[in-house]
This record gives C-alpha cells, structure tokens and sequence, in this order.
C-alpha cells in the first residue's frame, strides 16, 4: 500500500514520461533537421500510443496510472476518489507535463533553433484545431475523451479475463486509433495536463522565435477532456450495469448534445 504522497510522485514522472514521449514525437516529426522529419501523422498517433502505454505500466500499479487530470476527475465525479488525492493527482499530472515538455525542449534546442516556422515549434508543446470553429473543436475533444475513458473502462472491467495482464498496451493502442480516426480536427489533446502543462512550458522557455502561445483557444483542450471523460465513465457505468433509468438519461444528454452541436453547425452556415 502506497501513501497518499508517494501516489502523487508517481503520477508525476508517470505524466512526465508520457509527455517525454508524446511531445519528443511530435519534434522529431515536425522540426526542422531531424532524423524524423515529415514522417507524418501516423508516426506521432503510434508514438503517443506506444507512450501511454509504456507510460502506464510504469505506475500502473501504484496509482492505477491516471496520467490524465480528465481520467481523475471521472473518478471523481464517479465516487471513486477523495476530492484530496484528486487534487493531488492533478497538480502534479499537470506539473509533470510541463516538465516533460521541457526536457523535450532542451533535447531538441538545435532543431528549435532550426525550425523558422513558429506553429511547428508551438505544436511540439501543445495541440491547436486545423480549422478554427469554437463548438466544433470543443465537440471533437468532448468525443475524443469520451471514447477514451469509455474504453479504459472496458479494459479494465471486473472479470475481463482477456485484458489480463495486457491492459496497459491496449490503453496505449485506443489512444493511438483516437489519433489516427479523431484526431485529424485539434490534434487530440483528450488530456488537459498534456495540452496546459507544456502550453505553460512554451510560455516560459526560452524557445527562439517562439511567437504565440495561443491562449485564446487554450481552455477548449482542458475543459472539452474534463467534460469528455466524465461523460465517457458515467455512460459505459449506466449502459453495462443495468441500470435502465441511467441508459435513457445518457440517450437523452447525447441526443440534447447532438441537437445543440446541430444549432451550432447552422448558425456557422448562416454566418
């Protein structure tokens, strides 16, 4: 039995792992002069998958490997964690991230240095929409977190034999088809400490011709991952444990989400 402190180091290097990896695949695919460079979309899915995994196996065992403020306040929300520890969790997964993304950063200094393009440099740190449209983007984090927490929780089910052992992997395989099938619209933060912390970093650092860090669109990959996630877990609970009144309000809250998702896409054609 861990303590409560060592649980919240753990989920540090656990999400500074994950950002090491993540963040160091974006650099090597989109900075200028590396061994990786225009290697393309599928290499950084793959790369954040392979990341996650490796990430929670690391702590999977001390923590459970949140890694992902939306994946603790889903428990939260659902019962399952202390408003305390939660707390802990996520001060430390975002401050992880940060520091993540500045190892990156310095590993990788000369290509920064490089690299003319302002955006690239920004994306090594943080994720940001192709097409700029405020609902939109907000709904494909929203689904993308969804989807992730709805997953893990099927995973990682009382009694799923099959996952024994391999959950972890398989984890780290659902985000990376996340990437490759959703994340083609904002690039697929559907982690609020991976998009914030290093968002921050970018802030901070010294990273030459740096330009923008963007803080306009900077809530949608925090506040679309909380409310994604949440969502994600509440929904496979009502819909696999029985619980038919449960089903119909998750039926109608998607239903009120799609209509609402509906008004905007046509306000958006009228302007």
């Amino acid at each position: 039995m861990y303590s409560v402190l060592e649980q919240i180091i753990a989920e540090f290097f656990g999400t500074m792992s994950l950002l090491i990896f993540g963040a160091g695949v974006v650099a090597n695919v989109v900075l200028k002069g590396t061994k990786g460079n225009n290697s393309g979309w599928i290499v950084i899915a793959f790369g954040w998958g392979l990341g996650v995994a490796l990430s929670v196996y690391a702590i999977n065992y001390i923590t459970g490997a949140h890694i992902n403020p939306a994946v603790t306040f889903a428990l939260l929300v659902d019962g399952q964690m202390e408003l305390g520890t939660a707390l802990g969790y996520m001060a430390a997964q975002f401050v992880g991230a940060g520091v993540g993304s500045a190892i990156v950063f310095y590993m990788y200094y000369p290509h920064f240095k490089a690299e003319e393009d302002a955006g690239a440099k920004l994306a090594v740190f943080s994720t940001g929409a192709e097409i700029r449209n405020t609902p939109a983007n907000f709904f494909s984090e929203v689904v993308g977190t969804f989807m992730l927490l709805f997953g893990i929780q099927g995973i990682f089910a009382a009694g799923n034999e099959v996952t024994a052992g391999v959950g972890p992997l398989l984890v780290g395989l659902l985000v990376a088809v996340i990437g490759l099938s959703l994340g083609g619209t904002t690039g697929y933060a559907i982690n609020p400490a991976r998009d914030l912390g290093p968002r921050i970093a970018h802030f901070l650092l010294p990273v030459p011709g740096k330009g923008s860090s963007d803080w306009n669109y900077s809530w949608i990959p925090v506040v679309g991952p909380f409310v994604g996630g949440a969502l994600g877990l509440l929904t496979y609970h009502a819909v696999f444990s029985g619980a038919a009144l449960g089903t119909l309000f998750i039926m109608l809250a998607v239903f009120v989400v799609l209509q609402a998702a509906t008004f905007f896409i046509k306000l958006d054609g009228q302007a």
